[in-house]
């Protein structure tokens, strides 16, 4: 080769064998260095970025999800059946359960959620708490099956064109729990 001396060639060409053990050795150390920091690497690297629409359906659930175990702990107190006192505390307890997920992914995502419901949602939470009885029971339950069913096309919009994998999945995980919801809903206004 250029640049190289005849006496250089015959070393190099030694060193690529079995002949040269410190060489051996270097290469070993250095494979054995790579190998370890790409598992590091790969161990801690952030998850992929989520698109606007994932991060706008982490912040809406969580919202959704407060919302609903601050209206089933009203449910609990006011309602006066106690088919809807029982159905405020399921929602409280599902939605308790969500939402640790969402909060867990959100993070995962460096996603900040809000602390409270959105304004439009604490609107409706004060106007429940100004009721009780089957007062709250009439107005509660039809509006507790019409917000189930949004959140299911929410739900449903996610699982199908969502960006990130975990967020979809979250979607999917929560619809049968919102079906269910929704469900119980439709069975307390029936009279079921």
């Amino acid at each position: 080769m250029p640049g190289w001396s005849s006496t250089d060639q015959p070393v190099l060409a030694a060193g690529r064998g079995s002949g040269d053990p410190m060489l051996r050795s270097l290469i070993a150390t250095v494979t054995t260095v790579v190998a370890a920091l790409s598992g590091v690497t790969a161990a801690h690297a952030a998850p992929p970025d989520a698109s606007d629409q994932d991060k706008a359906f982490l912040v809406s659930a969580h919202q959704d999800n407060l919302t609903e175990i601050e209206g089933g702990q009203t449910a609990e107190r006011q309602a006066e059946s106690q088919a809807v006192k029982d159905a405020g505390s399921r929602l409280v307890k599902d939605h308790t359960a969500l939402d640790e997920q969402v909060t867990k992914v959100a993070a995962e995502y460096g996603v900040d959620l809000p602390g409270q419901p959105s304004e439009r949602q604490q609107a409706e939470l004060r106007k429940f708490a100004a009721k009780s009885g089957a007062a709250f029971d009439r107005a509660w339950v039809p509006a507790q099956a019409e917000d189930h069913r949004a959140t299911l096309v929410a739900l449903d919009k996610e699982a199908s064109s969502g960006s990130s994998e975990k967020v979809r999945q979250l979607a999917r995980d929560a619809k049968p729990v919102v079906k269910e919801h929704l469900d119980l809903m439709e069975s307390i206004q029936s009279g079921g």
